[in-house]
């Protein structure tokens, strides 16, 4: 499983930092090259954008893991966006 975090960290000031949203995204296809991967994201309350807390689960298909990690990450990155809108 990975885990990606994104922490607030107010003028980077690690003792003020914050967790504000989280992805967990683990590999359902016993790690064959094209994978598919469940992904659960979260996000905290977010009063600059006058948004609520939510979460949500789902899936990402035939993603190579062949390329970088950061690939599967803009690729959840980008699925979590379009459900955010939704929320």
């Amino acid at each position: 499983m990975l885990r990606v975090k994104v922490e607030l960290v107010p003028g980077g000031w690690e003792g003020g930092s914050r967790e504000i949203a989280r992805a967990e995204i683990g590999n359902i296809s016993n790690l064959a090259d094209m994978s598919d991967y469940a992904v659960r994201v979260s996000e905290g309350r977010n009063s600059v954008a006058g948004t609520e807390a939510w979460s949500c689960e789902g899936k990402i298909f035939a993603h190579d893991r062949r390329t970088s990690v950061w690939s599967l990450v803009a690729k959840v990155a980008h699925w979590a966006a379009q459900e955010a809108e939704r929320s």
